[in-house]
């Protein structure tokens, strides 16, 4: 049973820095991607970022490019998303995610899911 299991996360002051992890097990992750999810209160999940297990292409999405970095260490089966410069509007809830996607910005496709982890940033 594939399960992802999520950590990090929290309160900082806009400008400052949180690093998530998501620690993978159940099954060989080798030709998947994962990715990075997050809801803000009152909208819809959105894609962050994402990361192919093998080859380690990374992936961001517009608002977060230059901020934030998706890496992972396959000895711990754990994919990180370091979050820095950090600013109000990323608050939200933020989901990692795997499974064998073709398009990594869309929901559909990443069979598995975190349990997801609170991000506040304050202004």
């Amino acid at each position: 049973q594939v399960q992802l299991v999520q950590s990090g996360g929290g309160l900082v002051q806009a400008g400052g820095s949180l690093r998530l992890s998501c620690a993978a097990s159940g099954r060989s992750f080798s030709g998947a991607t994962m990715g990075w999810f997050r809801q803000p209160p009152g909208k819809e999940r959105e894609f962050v970022a994402a990361i192919r297990w093998s080859g380690g292409s990374t992936y961001y999405a517009d608002s977060v490019k230059g901020r934030f970095t998706i890496s992972r260490d396959n000895a711990k089966n754990t994919v990180y998303l370091q979050m820095n410069s950090l600013k109000p509007e990323d608050t939200a809830i933020y989901y990692c995610a795997a499974g064998i996607v073709a398009r990594v910005t869309g929901l559909t496709g990443y069979a598995h899911w975190g349990q997801g982890t609170q991000v506040t940033v304050s202004s």
